[in-house]
């Protein structure tokens, strides 16, 4: 078995150790142009020129949660793409999002604020109830979050392509459902794969049917949002603020506008890291399941984009 790995940005010798030790028999190097084909990829934004010299692959094990680039990407003809499972994100993911939401909840940048002047002052409590709490996107990572945000007894609604249930969840699915879930939301949770018909889903229109005072956490990806519409419903007072981990262009060029909008919150794209230990041993389980003919989780749909 032939193991190449092609993920740009990514220092190659720890994940390559770990494949070797997990995978012994195996022939694991890093891709370079010209190499020998190989039975297996590991990638993150792979070139072109990798997928069109690598056509006998059988499976690319993608290291990151979303596939959309990959998927602009001419692939080899009988390539599986796979997703990871979880890696270790859904946990951190869970943290990120309650944190957010907990931190807008109980107005702690505003006690920050009122610190930071020398000003010791107590601000009224609101009530969970009044924050209904939506994610959209209820996948392993939205699920665990929407499970999360249930323990701290928010009102937790969801929101699907494909209609789901998930214990303590109010969940609605497809265009017929997406007004209703927007209409009873408050801090919306944007965990959608990207694709066509995700793309600039976070718009003037959207955000203006969620209830007046609405919080917006993007951690999916930039592309989702219509930076100017958030921007402009954060002018007009019916949007709070929001805290945004993903962006149209990474790293935030200096003069985007949203760095001079006290009330948006920005990170690195750090909201999830792939851990190598745990992505290492599912790809190598998925390699062993597909060996024996096994149906194996995590097989994106190139047509339906995840």
């Amino acid at each position: 078995m032939r193991v190449t790995f092609c993920c740009t940005g990514t220092k190659p010798e720890p994940w390559l150790d770990g494949l070797r030790a997990a995978l012994p028999g195996a022939d694991i190097s890093v891709w370079a142009p010209g190499a020998p084909q190989a039975d297996y990829a590991v990638v993150w934004a792979p070139p072109q020129q990798f997928l069109d010299e690598q056509p006998a692959l059988k499976a690319l094990f993608n290291i990151g949660a979303g596939v959309d680039a990959l998927l602009k990407l001419k692939l080899p003809p009988q390539a599986q793409v796979v997703r990871l499972d979880d890696a270790g994100m859904s946990v951190q993911m869970a943290e990120y999002v309650t944190q957010a939401v907990i931190r807008h909840f109980r107005e702690l940048d505003a006690y920050e604020a009122d610190m930071r002047q020398g000003q010791w002052k107590f601000r009224k409590p609101q009530l969970r109830a009044d924050f209904p709490v939506g994610v959209m996107g209820l996948g392993v990572l939205g699920e665990r979050v929407a499970k999360a945000l249930g323990v701290f007894e928010f009102p937790v609604r969801g929101w699907s392509r494909s209609a789901k249930h998930i214990d303590g969840v109010q969940t609605f699915s497809g265009e017929a459902g997406f007004g209703e879930f927007l209409r009873g939301t408050r801090i919306l949770v944007n965990l959608l794969p990207l694709t066509p018909e995700t793309e600039n889903i976070i718009n003037r229109a959207t955000l203006q049917q969620l209830l007046p005072g609405a919080y917006v956490i993007n951690v999916a990806r930039g592309a989702h949002l219509v930076d100017e519409d958030l921007i402009a419903l954060i002018a007009q007072g019916h949007v709070a603020g929001a805290m945004l981990d993903v962006f149209r262009q990474e790293p935030l060029p200096a003069d985007h506008p949203f760095w001079a909008v006290p009330s948006i919150t920005l990170t690195p794209h750090t909201s999830a890291r792939t851990l190598r230990e745990e992505s290492i041993a599912q790809i190598v389980g998925k390699v062993a399941a597909m060996s024996r003919g096994e149906p194996v989780q995590g097989m994106v749909n190139p047509q339906r984009g995840y």
